[in-house]
């Protein structure tokens, strides 16, 4: 698993490494890693290194020593090295020695905005590294910066985190920096993953930290791939999970249709479904056992409720004798309205619960929205109603009570299409009808989600094109393959 750190984890950590490694050791070695990323990314943008040209935006904070250091190192590449000091009287000293040894120009920004001329500052680079400010830094960038970065017409490449970006949330509250690469220390921080649009591809180099267990973490590819169920030799297919779907409706017969469908490729089990859009989900998937009712459904292992389900009464009863099941249960859509309504419905329920809200269904839930601190947000939601919570979006979060958060960042926004979330709660559903915990279900279930809707808007352009919920779920075979095969 990937592990992300908050900025005071990581500060504990570099005091500790401190005491251990000599002084100045972990910033030159960070400097170095930086130095060889800017290099590697200078060659594959521009064909070579020797004789191209970078500008450093330096703050006061040892992020600007970073990056004035890797300057020392890449003049003696043969690069031409600017450096801009936004606060001269507050740059690291010995990395700005370092630079000026080397031949690196210095030069102070103004002290105003309207005094600034961008272009002139910052020259013609190949590359700009931003080095403003680092985790010690909150809110948006300051006027003189903003108006610097705004003047940028080259790629950017972050040291540490993209500037003006929160190091915790990934939260931007006015000007912030939008890297091409995020050169990061020692760990990843919640920014890479929740800031993602802003720090492009992260690249982290190790410098020694000794690291506790995170409480925020991410699923790699061959961990979904490797623990995916699939028959054994021995299975059939009650021993694969049954998944119970109580879905769509007459008037909303495509959610029933979309979410049993996700839980079909999901698994190679069963699937029973209950409800009045079994017409439209027997056309589409033969193979599906249909009932009218959850009482005359038969045998399950687990039950998604929800996508097109309807608000009435009947919904409700529905939801509540589901609910009063001992079986692991996913609520979705729909059932999230219920729920806000009634959360009685399932606060203080034994049986394993996933709630899947968007930001939206979120707020009818807690009466306010995800805010800019998402994770603690959803962890709040997580422990007061002891469930575990799903809260979707790019970087889609997963919390259970008395476990650490999972992330899944989904590296672009194909998914976000209406139906979508169908697919992904029958997903779910399977998944905890073969037995999976629901925390890594959720988890699990989201990647595969992710990838395939990646798959999907790629399946005839490398550019990508825009996708619905369809051929997401179409691709969701092949992105379960995928995974399988990385893992392999």
């Amino acid at each position: 698993m990937r592990a992300y750190y908050t900025a005071d984890e990581v500060r504990a950590a570099e005091a500790e490494l401190f005491t251990r490694v000599p002084a100045g050791m972990p910033m030159r070695r960070a400097a170095f890693g930086l130095a060889d990323v800017v290099a590697r990314e200078l060659r594959e943008r521009t064909g070579g290194v020797a004789g191209r040209s970078v500008t450093l935006l330096v703050g006061s904070g040892d992020n600007g020593g970073d990056a004035l250091w890797a300057g020392s190192f890449l003049r003696r590449r043969g690069l031409a090295v600017r450096a801009i000091l936004l606060s001269p009287e507050r740059a690291h000293a010995e990395g700005l020695a370092a630079l000026r040894r080397t031949g690196g120009r210095v030069v102070p920004a103004p002290a105003a905005a309207d005094e600034l001329r961008a272009d002139d500052l910052l020259g013609t680079p190949d590359l700009v590294v931003d080095g403003i400010v680092g985790i010690s830094g909150h809110g948006a960038l300051r006027p003189v910066a903003a108006e610097i970065v705004a003047g940028v017409r080259c790629p950017i490449i972050a040291v540490d985190l993209p500037s003006g970006v929160d190091p915790d949330t990934g939260a931007v509250a006015g000007p912030a920096v939008t890297a091409a690469v995020t050169v990061t220390f020692g760990a990843y921080k919640p920014v890479h993953a929740l800031g993602a649009p802003h720090c492009g591809r992260v690249d982290l180099v190790p410098i020694g930290l000794r690291l506790p267990a995170a409480n925020l973490i991410a699923l790699e590819h061959r961990t979904v791939g490797a623990d995916w169920p699939v028959p054994g030799p021995f299975d059939d297919k009650y021993t694969q999970g049954v998944t119970g779907v109580c879905a769509g409706s007459a008037t909303y017969p495509g959610a029933a249709v979309l979410c049993t469908g996700g839980a079909i490729a999901a698994t190679s089990g069963m699937v029973r479904y209950a409800g009045t859009g079994a017409a439209q989900v027997l056309a589409h998937f033969p193979e599906v056992i249909a009932a009218e009712t959850i009482s005359t459904t038969g045998r399950v292992q687990s039950w998604v409720f929800g996508p097109g389900a309807g608000t009435d009464s009947a919904a409700r009863d529905r939801l509540a004798e589901i609910l009063a099941t001992d079986l692991p249960v996913v609520v979705d859509a729909d059932g999230l309205t219920l729920l806000a309504a009634d959360p009685s419905l399932v606060t203080g329920r034994a049986a394993p619960t996933v709630l899947t809200p968007h930001a939206g269904e979120f707020a009818r839930l807690t009466g306010s929205d995800p805010g800019p601190d998402r994770v603690a947000s959803v962890r709040k939601l997580a422990e007061s109603w002891q469930v575990t919570v799903l809260l979707k979006g790019r970087a889609t979060l997963i919390a259970s009570p008395g476990h650490p958060t999972y992330v899944n960042e989904a590296g672009g926004s194909w998914a976000a299409t209406a139906g979508s979330g169908d697919v992904l709660s029958g997903i779910i559903a399977a998944l905890l009808a073969h037995g999976s915990d629901p925390a890594r279900a959720a988890a699990a279930a989201a990647r595969a989600h992710a990838l395939a809707a990646n798959l999907a808007a790629h399946a005839a352009t490398t550019a990508g094109a825009p996708i619905s919920a369809s051929p997401l779920l179409s691709h969701l075979r092949a992105a379960i393959g995928t995974l399988r095969e990385l893992a392999a």
